[in-house]
């Protein structure tokens, strides 16, 4: 229970409202009016009735608790590292970050979204906005915010440009390009789908000659020198493996014997390869080397399979499935204008229906129209 006492100091009336908190500790307000001290205890005590009690007065900073709520997720460690970074440089590094958690207002947040926005990338921005979003969540569950304010926060629109894959020529430029030691490393991951990290992570007992197949099981995350899990679970999975693939594989271990560990791609020493050496260092000199367009990585073989098997007639899910994906969705989103002969099937689609409903234009519609019929 709240209590309202009057007390005289100088000459002058004011309230002291106590209470204690739902941990049993003791809690205290002054106010000038009696009215307002009984409104306040009123308050203090439905809110504890409902469960909604917010200790406003708590001075956790949004830095503060962003890191102690990050430090609790089951973050995988380059999630982690990620997350960390975020947090230290746009919002610990910010004016947001040292106010106090209870005090911050959607205004604040707006102000602090634009700012950012002008140093960071519109898909950034828009992952760090959902980033403050997730830690005031959990922020309201631990009653020490009675609201979010990360509400109708306006974001710059994301871009995003449409893939174009690399051809097999280019493919095959870019793999003769590579030092011969890890020239079958191009085709593998194209003609597999691989992410970089599963690429440098297959080992031998993944590859099934005999039943064409190769399992990914593992991968080497950034910065990482241990095998992980792969990045969810739909990435674990059998891919079947083309002739060219196989053939690529055979021939790179009869030339360079697999790791102590079954590694298939190793360094000169027999040690696995890092994202850094592969994906930056080799990868960007043999692009260059080809004449490839600027800015194309590793991830643009993923592309490259994905494209081929569209071009196939292969289904969306099955594409999904074969680049380890959770939702067949991501796959329309991103490769969906290189779906075969996807403008004639438009038109035959408009024409079919206009043509089964034949009294649907009015006599008076102009020739160029009826000529739909």
């Amino acid at each position: 229970m709240a209590s309202v006492e009057k007390r005289t100091d100088r000459g002058e009336d004011s309230w002291l409202v106590r209470w204690r908190d739902p941990e049993g500790r003791q809690r205290k307000k002054s106010f000038t009016r009696a009215a307002e001290a009984r409104k306040y205890a009123a308050i203090v005590e439905a809110d504890m009735a409902r469960g909604q009690y917010v200790d406003l007065a708590q001075r956790v900073t949004v830095a503060e608790y962003a890191r102690s709520w990050a430090a609790s997720r089951p973050h995988r460690p380059t999630t982690a590292r990620r997350t960390a970074g975020l947090i230290d440089n746009h919002i610990g590094g910010t004016r947001l970050g040292n106010r106090r958690l209870a005090e911050v207002k959607p205004s604040e947040v707006q102000g602090w979204a634009s700012e950012r926005a002008k140093v960071l990338g519109p898909a950034t921005t828009r992952s760090l906005v959902g980033l403050l979003r997730s830690i005031y969540a959990a922020a309201v569950l631990d009653r020490l915010v009675p609201y979010s304010p990360v509400v109708r926060i306006a974001l710059p629109r994301v871009e995003r440009p449409r893939v174009i894959p690399l051809t097999v020529e280019q493919v095959g430029a870019l793999a003769n390009a590579m030092p011969d030691r890890y020239r079958s490393m191009v085709i593998t991951q194209a003609g597999l789908g691989l992410r970089i990290g599963e690429l440098l992570g297959l080992r031998v007992e993944d590859v099934d000659f005999l039943r064409r197949t190769v399992r990914v099981e593992w991968q080497f995350t950034s910065g990482s020198k241990e095998r992980s899990e792969p990045k969810t679970p739909r990435s674990r999975r059998t891919i079947p493996a083309p002739q060219v693939v196989l053939d690529a594989i055979a021939g790179h271990l009869a030339a360079y014997p697999a790791g102590e560990d079954g590694a298939v791609f190793t360094t000169t020493t027999g040690t696995p390869l890092g994202h850094v050496y592969y994906g930056h260092n080799l990868f960007r000199r043999a692009v260059a080397s080809a004449a490839l367009p600027a800015g194309t990585t590793s991830h643009d073989l993923r592309h490259h399979f994905a494209s081929l098997l569209l071009a196939a007639g292969e289904s969306v899910v099955a594409v999904a499935e074969r680049l380890g994906h959770d939702d067949a969705s991501l796959v329309l989103s991103t490769y969906g204008h290189l779906m075969p002969d996807s403008e004639d099937r438009t038109r035959r689609a408009v024409d079919a229906a206009w043509g089964a409903a034949r009294d649907v234009c009015a006599p008076d519609v102009p020739q160029g129209v009826r000529s739909l019929r």
